[in-house]
């Protein structure tokens, strides 16, 4: 009956096997680490001496590195795709959805529309899409990061005619 019980028990962690196959091909056989289970006096006991040997074989993993295959997400890091140095001159390139998303004002300031200004119109009340259509500065990380995402280009003055920003891109009496 302990030999009966040991081989259900060696059946139950062969699919553990499966996984350990990625990780470490010595360790793909897991059923072949057990040996012919001797004679044993109590059912408990023909049961906890296979599991420990299993333990002492498999590598100690820490719950990180068991999750994290399983979520690709966890490892990604955000991505601003700017580039440093062009392929043809060298030079630092601007990232074009910057400058469709945002404005920058000449008081080094940027602006926006707030986030939502377009999404599921029909469900909004008219206030809600009133304060929608608003634009909204842009925090002080923010507009550092903004900074460093465009070229010299994108922040020299502007004229332009009727320009509806006009009264923004100098600052009067604002401190920050």
């Amino acid at each position: 009956m302990a030999a009966a019980l040991a081989r259900r028990v060696s059946g139950l962690l062969r699919p553990l096997s499966v996984s350990l196959c990625s990780k470490a091909p010595q360790l793909c056989k897991l059923s072949s680490l057990f040996r012919l289970p001797p004679v044993y006096s109590s059912a408990a006991a023909a049961v906890r001496a296979p599991l420990r040997a299993a333990a002492c074989l498999t590598p100690r993993y820490n719950i990180l590195q068991r999750v994290l295959p399983l979520i690709p997400s966890l490892t990604h890091q955000p991505n601003r795709s700017l580039t440093y140095f062009s392929l043809k001159k060298g030079k630092r390139k601007t990232v074009k959805s910057v400058t469709q998303r945002f404005m920058r004002l000449h008081c080094d300031l940027w602006i926006r529309r707030k986030a939502g200004y377009k999404k599921k119109l029909w469900k909004k009340s008219p206030a809600r899409k009133k304060r929608l259509r608003e634009h909204v500065f842009c925090s002080k990380t923010q507009t550092k990061l903004l900074d460093k995402m465009t070229t010299a280009f994108w922040k020299r003055r502007n004229w332009y005619v009727n320009d509806p920003y006009l009264e923004y891109h100098d600052r009067v009496n604002l401190k920050l």
